[in-house]
């Protein structure tokens, strides 16, 4: 399996528990690794062959920016199901990342795998 992954997709949203994070938009930070087979795509040299990027980065901006989840948590398994369920990706690994959220750390956040890595 090959991966196409896409790096540091800064998103604003609203994320946490606090009254004070419900009231603004915090930036989180995306990391993804997705499985793909990208021998036809590079046989072929055409963007239908292969996992569109861009497409996810689109979707994602968008699911994300309208999205108001108290936890990292829910944020990437939902990101999660979205690339798996609408990008047809076998296998995705998701690092959800809040910076700024504790103090003396530069950042703190989650990271998934869902799917059979082949």
């Amino acid at each position: 399996m090959d991966i196409i992954y896409l790096s540091e997709l800064k998103i604003e949203t609203v994320i946490g528990i606090w009254d004070w994070e419900r009231k603004i938009k915090q930036e989180i930070v995306i990391d993804l690794e997705m499985g793909a087979d990208i021998a036809r795509a590079a046989a072929t040299d055409h963007i239908d062959d292969t996992l569109n990027y861009k497409a996810v980065a689109k979707r994602l901006i968008q699911f994300v920016g309208d999205s108001e989840f108290q936890l990292v948590e829910t944020l990437a398994e939902r990101v999660a199901g979205i690339i798996r369920d609408e990008f047809a990706v076998p296998w995705v690994k998701v690092k959800v990342n809040k910076r700024g959220a504790i103090r003396g750390a530069r950042d703190v956040g989650i990271l998934i795998e869902r799917g059979t890595k082949s």
